[in-house]
């Protein structure tokens, strides 16, 4: 199966650093656009160990590249074995774990194949690397500049982010593009958000929802990369600049940079969820997030589908799941009204 890489930051954002910082953080940020563009150009082909064989059970591989580009580098952690004390590998050793648990607690998937896929993820990649991603086969974290961006592995959300896009390429393979990769986009992050409330026991009002926190350093004026709740406000700063999310369809943005606005447009089916999961309460994950996870493994969903067809899809699960006109149908209805998408 081919898949494509997913980067955690997208490209306008390095683009911005590149222009806007000293002339040091500039040209890490061209330098990690020069490898994301290798990796969206190709998938990798690297052959996984054996599946894991208990139902229940994640089979965790932890490498590191030792600021080479070389994947998936040297192997450091296993499955069961003991930390390392390089608080990047036991942070993603980790995070493998915590977004096993919530897809197999919750969801009843037996990791990203849902067959027992062996969680493979490299840290230390390449010399001062600013970004994460999915190559269709592993994880890979960079250790970030120390300036603007922490370690990768700092945000729970961010491992569970890249990992759902795995699930998403083996359930409904959205074309990454327009309103299908904003589609895309959203679903990894109403999951990893997902497995970070699951981790932390959080309710809806518990939860920040924010994407990313932590990823900044202090020098940063932002609080996260995304915010769920109010698109378009997580950041604002004069090197990485205003946070560009939309919260509504009267602000989409058309644009034929980062694959058509993907990670712009997230902001608002993000904004739906949010607005779901608000009015549903308790936890996200026990109406909201089923419904969300029922319509992403819907034989139906089309692979170019628009927000308004996601939408409708969304109201027959929460009414197969919850029964029609039922307050988790209307709930729904109504945020995804809220945001301008009409269903």
């Amino acid at each position: 199966m081919t898949h494509a890489a997913h980067h955690f930051l997208p490209p306008y954002l390095l683009e911005r650093v590149a222009s806007q910082a000293e002339p040091g953080l500039g040209h890490l940020a061209s330098r990690t656009l020069l490898v994301d563009r290798h990796f969206r150009s190709r998938a990798e082909t690297l052959d996984l160990p054996e599946a894991s064989a208990e139902e229940g059970q994640p089979l965790r591989y932890v490498y590191t590249a030792n600021q080479e580009q070389t994947l998936p580098g040297k192997l450091i952690r296993q499955e069961g074995e003991e930390e390392t004390g390089d608080i990047t590998a036991d942070e993603a050793y980790a995070g493998l774990g915590a977004t096993y648990r919530f897809f197999w607690d919750i969801l009843g998937r037996h990791s990203i194949d849902e067959v027992g896929m062996a969680l493979l993820a490299t840290v230390h990649y390449g010399q001062d690397y600013v970004n994460a991603f999915w190559n269709g086969t592993q994880m890979v974290f960079g250790d970030g500049d120390g300036e603007l961006f922490n370690r990768f592995t700092i945000a729970l959300d961010i491992i569970g982010h890249e990992l759902a896009h795995g699930v998403i390429g083996h359930e409904a393979k959205l074309i990454y593009q327009g309103q299908s990769g904003a589609l895309n986009e959203s679903i990894a992050d109403v999951l990893g958000s997902l497995v970070k409330q699951y981790h932390h026991e959080q309710t809806v009002e518990d939860a920040d929802w924010l994407v990313g926190e932590g990823l900044f350093t202090e020098r940063v004026n932002g609080r996260a990369l995304r915010s769920m709740a109010n698109p378009g406000t997580a950041y604002d700063d004069r090197i990485l600049g205003k946070d560009p999310q939309p919260a509504h369809m009267r602000d989409f943005v058309v644009t034929e940079e980062d694959n058509g606005g993907v990670h712009i447009n997230s902001g608002i089916p993000n904004k739906a969820f949010y607005l779901a999961a608000m009015v549903l309460g308790g936890n996200a994950w026990d109406a909201a997030g089923r419904v969300w996870y029922a319509t992403l493994t819907d034989p139906r969903l089309p692979e170019d589908s628009d927000f308004a067809t996601f939408a409708e899809m969304t109201l027959q699960q929460a009414g197969h799941l919850y029964g029609a006109l039922g307050r988790e149908q209307q709930a729904i209805r109504d945020a995804w009204r809220d945001v301008g998408v009409d269903v």
